[in-house]
């Protein structure tokens, strides 16, 4: 037969949509052509597959015309991952393989010259795009990725070392393939290595900390250096409840995406991103063409953390807003467009001022700021931005005398049952955190006796609250009556929530 067609997969974003390779040998002179918007990785395939069907002992084609079409001619091809079906397919071109057999399976992998299997990005979406085709075909794998697919549990997934082991399976046989299936790793055990009781005093920092776990709301922390600001960030995702089988898996697939891939033995961790202050808007919400996903996305379920929030540049800051809004992202281009989503919990930390000593009770430490250089500093970050972050609360100093005086808290692994209770709690009376309630839902959920309406009214009036931010605090008071296992708003929920809204602190 001089005509074979391998299935297999691209990326488009988180998306993988099918690719037929598509394999013709025909007298002429000697060439080998691929076609079908392929870029240069792809194009390269051309050289790694000849060698490597060379070097794996297979009679390659010489003195044939080779015709490889990626199809839909229309898709971007990008990458190494054709190189595994582009081989099988000028095998059973050339008749030495069984396209029938092959046709039950799909294909991905980079070809080393030696013919070994070398890993691909985004092995997990390949495996959930193949379980939402409703195929029943097998996906084959290079073995260092299929670990990661194989967390796809629906989908049968194999992995093999090298070429040979990829063919030896295509031969006449019972089995479809004749390749053991590949098992997911275990997670590692023991993940969380910082603990809260770690951090002595700080109580109102430490409960504004349990009150966003509980209801995944955003926090930002202002205070002097040495606080304890990214002490107290650093233990949110030890307090975290643990991930749903979808969140696991969309995170799973997206760190698939980034550079290095995903580490199976981290399944159902929250990531934890925590990129520098001189991250571009592009490094935090994504980018590039292809378009791959950013900070934003990488954290989809856990927590990302700036540090030295006002050093982040202005337009990376302001890229934050709407992603914080609807979970998720956009990213245009003039041929390409992909949406991957975006449910982070934003914790920030940030000075008070240039020195950073504004408002410290340390003897010995006192502000030498101008007013107009405290309101310079505070001023890049936008009324917008800090509209839309939840819980705004002042870590203050601790003079090292009452530092080394006070006792242990609670530990994290009590705190972080009261959060998970709590969280049970949401899910069962509206399906999802309090945060991420909108419209009449939230209208359902904190709905006010006419006590607790006539005093958030009054304070809404007096503090000049827009509307987002008299939703968002309803929300924190939903969260606070939750950890309380209140049924419905109090003041006294209001009143907590409230001075979790307090603006950053001036001279």
């Amino acid at each position: 037969m001089s005509l074979a067609v391998i299935a297999s997969r691209a990326l488009d974003g988180l998306q993988a949509p099918e690719v037929q390779v598509e394999v013709h040998l025909a007298n002429g002179l000697p060439s080998f052509t691929l076609v079908g918007l392929a870029d240069t990785e792809v194009r390269e395939s051309r050289e790694r597959v000849r060698a490597a069907l060379t070097n794996s002992g297979f009679a390659f084609p010489h003195q044939k015309r080779i015709t490889v079409n990626l199809a839909p001619a229309d898709l971007p091809k990008e990458s190494g991952r054709f190189d595994l079906p582009i081989a099988l397919g000028i095998l059973a071109a050339d008749g030495q393989l069984d396209p029938a057999k092959l046709a039950q399976c799909e294909f991905a992998g980079e070809l080393s010259l030696a013919g070994e299997l070398r890993p691909v990005r985004g092995a997990l979406a390949l495996a959930l795009a193949l379980g939402r085709s409703g195929s029943h075909r097998h996906l084959v794998l290079p073995a260092a990725s299929a670990g990661e697919a194989a967390l796809a549990t629906h989908v049968p997934v194999h992995g093999a070392g090298h070429l040979l082991e990829v063919v030896r399976a295509m031969l006449p046989g019972d089995e479809v393939p004749g390749l053991p299936r590949a098992r997911a790793a275990e997670p590692l055990a023991g993940l969380r290595t910082t603990d809260l009781r770690e951090v002595r005093g700080q109580a109102a920092a430490k409960r504004a900390l349990e009150i966003a776990a509980a209801g995944r709301h955003s926090l930002l922390m202002c205070g002097p250096p040495g606080s304890g600001k990214s002490m107290l960030a650093q233990r949110l995702p030890g307090l975290l409840p643990p991930m749903s089988d979808e969140e696991a898996l969309a995170s799973a697939a997206l760190q698939g995406l980034a550079p290095g891939g995903f580490d199976p033995t981290r399944w159902r961790a929250r990531p934890t991103r925590s990129p520098h202050h001189s991250a571009s808007a592009v490094a935090l919400v994504g980018g590039g063409s292809p378009p791959r996903p950013g900070e934003i996305s990488l954290a989809h379920g856990g927590v990302l953390f700036l540090d030295e929030l006002p050093e982040f540049p202005r337009a990376a800051l302001e890229a934050l807003r709407e992603p914080l809004e609807t979970g998720q992202v956009t990213i245009s281009r003039a041929a390409r467009q992909a949406t991957f989503p975006a449910g982070f919990q934003l914790v920030a930390a940030m000075n008070p001022c240039v020195c950073g000593w504004l408002g410290a009770r340390v003897p010995g430490r006192s502000c030498r700021c101008t007013p107009e250089q405290v309101l310079r500093y505070q001023s890049r970050l936008s009324g917008p931005f800090l509209d839309r972050v939840d819980l705004q609360v002042e870590v203050h100093a601790v003079a090292p005398d009452e530092l080394l005086a006070q006792p242990e808290g609670e530990p994290s692994e009590v705190v972080a049952r009261r959060v998970d209770a709590s969280h049970q709690r949401q899910l069962q009376r509206q399906g999802c955190a309090n945060a991420q309630l909108q419209g009449t839902a939230l209208d359902e959920v904190c709905a006010l006796d006419e006590a607790a309406h006539r005093f958030v009214q009054t304070a809404a009036a007096r503090l000049g609250w827009s509307g987002r931010s008299l939703h968002r605090v309803l929300k924190v008071a939903r969260t606070v009556a939750d950890l309380a296992g209140a049924e419905r708003l109090a003041v006294v929920h209001l009143a907590e929530a409230m001075q979790y809204r307090r603006a950053l602190p001036t001279h």
